[in-house]
């Protein structure tokens, strides 16, 4: 599955628009990430355990947009975007969304 953040893909022309591919995960943080948080809130610097807990729920949602284009028939999905939302406390869910076409 072609993937981009553009509206074309180079020396391919977008023949069908199939709709909206989407892709979203639910992540929580755990207890044992939030200590160890609150100590590097103290002396600062990357929480590395929520960049990865991110980076895995980016990858998530981007898996399962790709399986929605492909169960739309699609070819590529163009114009890619994530938006991160707070769902509760704690929580936090990652979308990723785009158009799902067929391709020539």
């Amino acid at each position: 599955m072609v993937t981009s953040t553009t509206e074309t893909i180079p020396n391919k022309e977008v023949i069908q628009i199939l709709g909206i591919a989407r892709g979203s995960t639910v992540r929580a943080r755990n207890i044992g990430r939030d200590v160890f948080a609150g100590l590097k809130n103290i002396v600062g610097g990357e929480i590395e355990e929520y960049t990865k807990l991110q980076a895995q729920s980016r990858e998530q949602a981007m898996q399962r947009m790709n399986q929605d284009a492909q169960r739309l028939g699609a070819d590529a999905v163009i114009n890619v975007r994530l938006t991160t939302s707070m769902v509760m406390q704690g929580a936090s869910e990652i979308l990723a969304y785009g158009t799902a076409v067929k391709l020539k």
